[in-house]
């Protein structure tokens, strides 16, 4: 039986402030600051931020739509550990 990635996607929160709180196969928390992504063409629909609210965690990754997603193991190599309170 193949064990999970760490890197799959279970949960996202994404918040106001343009960022998103994920959530790893493992466990672990994390943030994820998605305002450098902004400025790209494929990702200028999430400049609406009422668009960027409805992230929601897909097939182990984060999505809008079909069209806007962004890969797992990127987002777990470019956040940020969250301290569990």
């Amino acid at each position: 039986m193949m064990k999970t990635p760490v890197w799959v996607i279970t949960n996202v929160q994404p918040q106001k402030d343009y960022t998103l709180i994920l959530t790893f196969a493992s466990g672990e928390k994390k943030l994820f600051d998605a305002r450098p992504l902004l400025a790209k063409a494929i990702y200028k629909p999430l400049n609406n931020l009422s668009f960027f609210l409805t992230a929601k965690a897909d097939c182990g990754s984060v999505a809008w739509s079909d069209e806007i997603d962004i890969a797992p193991e990127y987002l777990y190599e470019c956040s940020l550990p969250l301290q569990v309170i």
